[in-house]
Formats: C-alpha cells, sequence, structure tokens
C-alpha cells in the first residue's frame, strides 16, 4: 500500500541509491580482481615521493619532517580557504571585518617565522 507519510517513502531514494551504490561497487571490484594479474612491475614496486621502499615493515622508523611539513600544507591551504570567502563579501562586512582577518594573517605570519627559525621548513 502507498502510504506517502511513512518512514520508508521518505527515505526509498536514498535507500535505492545505497543499494545501487553497493551493487555498483561490489561489481567494479569483482571485475577488478578477475582481470587483474596480480604482478607488479619495477615501476610500480619502486619507491614513490616519500623515499622508501613500499614493502617494509611498517614499524621502519619514519622522519618527522614529512609531518610537519604535511601539517604547515594543511595550515596555508586553510588560509586560502579562508580568504577566497572573505574576500568576497569584505565590502559588506566594514572595519570589524577588515581587522579581524588582519588580526588572523598577523597571527598566521608570525606562526610561519617561528617555523621557520624552527627550522621546520629546512630539509637536510
Amino acid at each position: 500500500m502507498y502510504n506517502p507519510n511513512s518512514i520508508i517513502f521518505e527515505y526509498e531514494n536514498v535507500l535505492l541509491f545505497g543499494i545501487f551504490a553497493g551493487l555498483l561497487a561490489s561489481i567494479l571490484f569483482g571485475i577488478s580482481y578477475l582481470i587483474s594479474t596480480g604482478k607488479g612491475d619495477p615501476v610500480k614496486l619502486s619507491p614513490y615521493e616519500c623515499g622508501f621502499d613500499p614493502f617494509e615493515d611498517a614499524r621502519n622508523k619514519f622522519d618527522i619532517r614529512f609531518y610537519l611539513v604535511a601539517i604547515l600544507f594543511i595550515l596555508f591551504d586553510l588560509e586560502a580557504a579562508f580568504l577566497f570567502p572573505w574576500a568576497s563579501i569584505v565590502g559588506e562586512l566594514g572595519d570589524y571585518g577588515v581587522w579581524l582577518m588582519t588580526d588572523f594573517l598577523v597571527e598566521l605570519i608570525f606562526g610561519f617565522i617561528y617555523a621557520w627559525k624552527l627550522g621546520a621548513l629546512d630539509w637536510e
């Protein structure tokens, strides 16, 4: 029976989408498993960007500088994510909005200088 007030009717599109996505993922995974050769060529088995062999023990020591660079990248990426929306409405914010963003940028610049002085950006 068709009951437009039932909770299943409200979420049937989401349920159908989930079932379709699960079936499609299973089919694609199965096809790729069946047609894959399982052999790696020398290029795929060679060290990639990090410079370590890809199939070593997972408990090897990893240089902390990789994490520092990643954190600094995320920090400055977030700065850009805050600057673009702010720049689109800066005219509506007035002086208070300009001073808030100036404070944010000054704190970010001090943090960058601090990281630079600590040597977080030096790669030996």
